[in-house]
């Protein structure tokens, strides 16, 4: 401050816009934002309308199937997955956990709400990331967005996702959606990228057209990079629950948000430990399937 009182004002203090300006400019932005959503809130309903069924149809799915046979259905999905006796044993072994606290509903719900986002997550990045690895011009406009969507802060993700579609599940989903989707887009870009060029060069000699080379080439020989960019959207899934929590998800996200505002630890870490053991059931499964494919395309290829 003493060298500011020989100094001028414009070296000291950061040449700043008004605060009129700023806040006129808020109100028009924030004013003409809600009277978009307000113009065609009908073509916001139509849109929100199939993922509010869709999630509501998996969740009473999950919720009103008997534990036994949702278990048995995971079980087998699991094993399939890994083909790993310890991961199912495991698998097992946390459900049970989870079941004798008390929190299977929660659990169901939680994964009906993580199964959806991911199968969005998947619908919207794998073609988009086929894009990317098909044109240079794509990938740099689509880069840019993908790093402000993996650098912003999760919860300012809520603040347009609500004011354009309101509160409740569906917007949560939505938040999870975008926080999820970017290891997709990367990860199927970058496995399409890592092809090997020869094994490209070999289908064109053998006259492959650029959608053969695609699906019959390239894809088959990504796909364990792309099973690596599944796993981590269903790990950012799950890690995005509790924050979408905020606007109406329900399930172990809303619970371990009660716990933190009444500080109870006891309930808290139990929410927490049921949202681990799935991650890690999720984790271990598409990492041993991943791992599969990786030696299944090396003995096809190599």
């Amino acid at each position: 401050m003493a060298i500011c009182e020989f100094l001028p004002r414009a070296f000291c203090r950061f040449p700043a816009i008004s605060d009129s300006y700023i806040r006129q400019a808020r109100q028009v932005i924030d004013d003409g934002f809600r009277g978009l959503v307000r113009e065609y809130g009908y073509i916001i309903d139509a849109l929100k309308a199939p993922l509010q069924w869709f999630l509501n149809y998996l969740e009473r799915l999950f919720t009103t199937s008997p534990w036994t046979v949702v278990l048995i259905v995971m079980l087998v999905i699991v094993y399939f997955g890994s083909r790993s006796i310890r991961i199912t044993i495991g698998t097992a072994i946390g459900m049970l956990l989870i079941g004798l606290v008390g929190l299977w509903e929660d659990t169901m719900t939680t994964l009906a709400i993580v199964t959806v986002s991911t199968l969005i997550a998947i619908v919207i990045g794998l073609p988009i990331g086929i894009l990317m690895a098909r044109s240079e011009r794509v990938q740099g406009v689509i880069n840019p967005i993908l790093d402000v969507m993996q650098t912003m802060p999760s919860f300012v993700y809520l603040i347009p996702v609500v004011v354009i579609f309101g509160i409740g599940k569906v917007p949560g989903l939505i938040a999870v959606v975008i926080y999820a989707v970017p290891p997709m887009i990367r990860l199927t870009n970058l496995g399409i990228r890592l092809v090997d060029k020869e094994v490209l060069e070999a289908a064109d000699a053998f006259g492959s057209s650029r959608g053969q080379k695609l699906w019959n080439v390239q894809m088959p020989l990504a796909l364990p990079t792309i099973m690596a960019g599944i796993n981590q959207t269903i790990m950012m899934s799950l890690a995005m629950v509790v924050v979408a929590s905020m606007v109406g998800v329900g399930g172990l996200g809303r619970n371990t948000l009660q716990a933190i505002n009444n500080q109870f630890f006891t309930y808290g870490f139990l929410n927490g430990f049921a949202l681990v053991a799935i991650a890690i059931i999720f984790d271990r499964t598409s990492q041993a399937f991943g791992m599969r494919l990786q030696r299944h395309s090396e003995v096809v290829h190599g």
